[in-house]
């Protein structure tokens, strides 16, 4: 479907269109949090490296659309903006399980490292992408650039070494919160563990499926929303559309939380962002104005300090352990929703 066909609708008729994508990417990323726990099981993967990967890269489907679209069309701004904004959305996504759907805090129970050093290697990235923007893009060929090229190929070797160091598990940490305390499923899931490993996989297929057409009409539908009643650009309308992006990832983590999988809930965020900067050379290779980081701009730069700073914070939560709470969340959790806040609205002051 052309994004365009959304602007030319009524207004009363996109509003209709975003609640019902809404609502399927709801319902498509909840069970699909629910196939990937129990394919964890039946492949005997952990949840955090299926997390990781399955859940992180569904997910991040309408995002891979959106992006090429905007990318073609030569919107470099809105590609960058959306892509590096989109790591603080989503890793605040973690504060707001916190907040309603975790007994202790979030960061207090991963039961291994593995997660400290996802969000490390995703650190590494993000300053990897920073240092660019500051230096400038090198273009190699056909426009595409040394940085997109090199991000590209560190993200395969990020995936194996998270996955080895996640089956060695060098180090445990002592003291340990007790068992899950789920907060109560979506579903029942022992249907769903009667399954063959055969269907489950169909139907996790199907879901994906329904996740990459509903999550980009979705997008382009609270666009085509944001353009028609003004928002546009606006903090509102940035706001809006960046919450729009991320409905595949908020359905997902808190379908984890809801059933105890904290450490797949966490895992697809780190997932989800370090395959946002992968999918920095696709965009690069659809971008035909040159290379695409040379397009950065100071809003963009200051989404990726805060994607840094958020990223950061939880790392230290994961190694501390022991976060006090308040509110109901984690000190860490807090802490990355003030950052986040305050990040619109000193991108939106940039802007």
């Amino acid at each position: 479907m052309d994004p365009n066909t959304f602007s030319s609708l009524p207004l009363l008729v996109n509003i209709a269109i975003f609640i019902a994508a809404a609502g399927v990417v709801w319902i498509a990323g909840t069970r699909l949090a629910y196939y990937g726990d129990i394919l964890a099981d039946r492949f005997n993967l952990t949840r955090a490296f299926i997390g990781l990967v399955f859940l992180a890269t569904v997910t991040e489907l309408p995002e891979i659309v959106t992006t090429l679209t905007a990318s073609i069309a030569g919107n470099a701004e809105l590609v960058l903006g959306n892509m590096f904004g989109g790591v603080t959305m989503q890793t605040a996504i973690l504060a707001v399980v916190d907040f309603w759907f975790v007994r202790y805090a979030l960061t207090s129970w991963p039961r291994k490292p593995t997660h400290a050093l996802e969000a490390v290697l995703l650190v590494i990235l993000l300053n990897v992408v920073l240092a660019v923007s500051f230096l400038g893009e090198v273009e190699v060929f056909l426009g595409i650039g040394l940085g997109a090229l090199s991000l590209a190929a560190l993200y395969p070797l990020v995936i194996v070494l998270l996955h080895r160091y996640d089956e060695q598990s060098p180090w445990r940490p002592v003291q340990l919160p007790e068992t899950a305390d789920p907060t109560g499923a979506f579903i029942s899931s022992e249907r769903l563990r009667g399954l063959t490993t055969r269907s489950l996989v169909v139907h996790a297929a199907i879901a994906s499926l329904f996740i990459l057409i509903a999550g980009f009409v979705t997008a382009n539908g609270a666009a085509a929303i944001a353009e028609q009643t003004g928002l546009g650009n606006s903090f509102v309308g940035i706001a809006f559309l960046a919450a729009a992006t991320s409905m595949p990832e908020l359905s997902t983590t808190i379908a984890a939380a809801r059933m105890g999988a904290y450490t797949m809930a966490i895992s697809n965020i780190f997932g989800s962002n370090l395959i946002m900067v992968a999918l920095i050379l696709p965009a690069d290779i659809a971008y035909r104005k040159g290379p695409i980081l040379s397009e950065v701009n100071t809003v963009a730069q200051f989404s990726i300090v805060t994607g840094i700073l958020v990223t950061a914070i939880y790392i230290a939560g994961i190694l501390i352990r022991r976060t006090p709470r308040f509110f109901g969340a984690g000190l860490d959790s807090i802490i990355v929703i003030l950052v986040y806040i305050g990040g619109l609205v000193a991108a939106y002051t940039l802007s």
